[in-house]
């Protein structure tokens, strides 16, 4: 069984108000998806790593793997429109048997804790499919302008990434949603359209999607 990594990278940093994607910012003098590629890179249960992305950072994306030794990197192809068509032409490129097992994970997401990936990877291995969740913590409530009802927190997660299936489940449940027309927030949304069980693997805080100028500045302020 191999491990294949796919970390999309054709966001375009709307929600951040920037002109450049934000896994292209620098911090400390690195790129943001550097961060989250060593981490994939340094995890021995990783076999190899393939970036859809925006062809226009073709080009430093290669720098960047030859500069920071990211040798798991094999492929860096052009993404989709959507994330899961970026998923998906990783899926198409890939050599691989329908066993192995695919890891998705936001290229901004670089806080992301190695042993919970790791444990991620072992759930999947003797289960099918894991992903990595947060428990919610706070008093939760479901309204507009003013609040409607109150939420169960002991039964709602934060779906973070990584999420990994099997590549033959995965690039079913990409294919079903694609034939209905049907764009999910992630894989684990496409999977469980078709029956596919999700397992949750409990997360960590740090691994927070960087998305706002907020989260910017929140992830400066935890690598000074």
């Amino acid at each position: 069984m191999k491990i294949f990594a796919i970390i999309p990278a054709g966001g375009k940093g709307i929600r951040s108000g920037l002109k450049v994607p934000k896994q292209y910012l620098k911090f400390s003098g690195k790129e943001l998806i550097v961060y989250t590629l060593e981490v994939f890179q340094k995890n021995k249960l990783i076999d190899e790593i393939i970036i859809p992305a925006d062809p226009t950072y073709f080009d430093l994306l290669e720098k960047l793997k030859k500069k920071y030794k990211l040798t798991k990197i094999k492929s860096i192809i052009p993404g989709g429109k959507e994330r899961q068509y970026s998923v998906y032409n990783a899926l198409s490129f890939l050599k691989a048997d329908k066993n192995d097992l695919i890891v998705v994970h936001d290229a901004v997401r670089p806080l992301l804790p190695s042993e919970i990936l790791t444990k991620a990877i072992n759930t999947a291995k003797t289960k099918g499919s894991a992903v990595v969740c947060i428990k919610a913590k706070d008093t939760l409530a479901k309204g507009r302008k003013i609040i409607d009802e109150y939420l169960n927190r002991n039964e709602v997660y934060y779906v973070q990434t990584p999420q990994i299936f099997r590549f033959e489940d995965l690039k079913k449940a990409i294919v079903i949603a694609y034939k209905k027309n049907f764009i999910g927030t992630d894989e684990s949304v496409l999977a469980k359209r078709i029956g596919i069980k999700v397992n949750i693997v409990e997360g960590s805080p740090f691994n927070f999607k960087v998305t706002s100028k907020d989260d910017i500045e929140m992830f400066k302020k935890l690598i000074i």
